[in-house]
């Protein structure tokens, strides 16, 4: 459809909503991303809202965000899905937009150099997960040149929305679907990052044994099990795959 259209927002909205049962009935899932917070970036945990602060510090975005809050308060946004250094969505406006967003892995060196930053301090899954750490690993993760959080040249937007600007509303409301999603399931920041967050207890582990406390080793090593994960964020982790089959 062309840019401009002569459909009214009634028609277009009706269109656009058999245009999803369609789908559905062919087997998508076409499930759309939802935020009960009404102000501000739509998040709750840490890491959702660590995602949402640090792509509000993109000078180059800050005239598209706010449309696309409203895109996802307004239920937009569809099949969100997160993989290692690239994000999918569906947008619904006049039509119902593709988009892709890749990121570029986290360096090995700035990795290697946080890891060793929070080495000892991070000592169990949970309390990384949910942002429970104390000020020094904060400072390191949301560092902005040497965290974890991607800068605005390491990302790129495609969007099958006819607004060739950096940054359409479209792929605005995605990047703000990533958060709420990460409060959810924290742990696909790691997957969206290329890094195995485990290292960061492995680290704690390492340190201690360096340090000679052999009993702090191998509780900062201790992975909760899988059902207890499963228990706090109401998903299901898989057991890591042992090397032996």
């Amino acid at each position: 459809m062309a840019w401009f259209s002569n459909e009214s927002k009634e028609e277009i909205a009706e269109r656009i909503a058999e245009e999803i049962e369609l789908r559905r009935e062919r087997g998508e899932p076409f499930e759309s991303i939802n935020t009960e917070v009404k102000r501000g970036h739509p998040c709750t945990t840490f890491w959702g809202k660590a995602w949402c602060e640090n792509i509000e510090t993109y000078v180059d975005f800050e005239t598209r965000l706010p449309r696309g809050r409203s895109y996802l308060r307004a239920g937009n946004v569809y099949d969100l899905e997160i993989n290692e250094g690239e994000i999918f969505a569906y947008v619904t406006g006049s039509e119902i937009y593709e988009v892709f967003i890749l990121i570029n892995s986290l360096p090995g060196p700035r990795w290697d150099t946080l890891k060793e930053k929070v080495a000892g301090k991070v000592t169990n899954l949970v309390d990384l997960l949910t942002g429970k750490l104390g000020p020094g690993v904060l400072s390191a993760i949301t560092d902005p040149e040497e965290g974890l959080f991607p800068e605005p040249g390491k990302i790129r937007v495609d969007c099958s929305c006819p607004d060739y600007a950096g940054l359409c509303k479209h792929a605005a409301a995605v990047l703000y679907a990533v958060g709420v999603k990460l409060d959810a399931e924290p742990e696909l920041f790691f997957k969206l990052r290329k890094v195995d967050h485990r290292e960061l207890i492995a680290a704690a582990s390492e340190a201690a044994a360096t340090a000679g406390d052999l009993t702090t080793a191998d509780e900062s090593a201790e992975v909760l099990a899988a059902e207890d994960l499963s228990e706090l964020f109401g998903i299901e982790i898989a057991e890591p795959e042992s090397a032996f089959g």
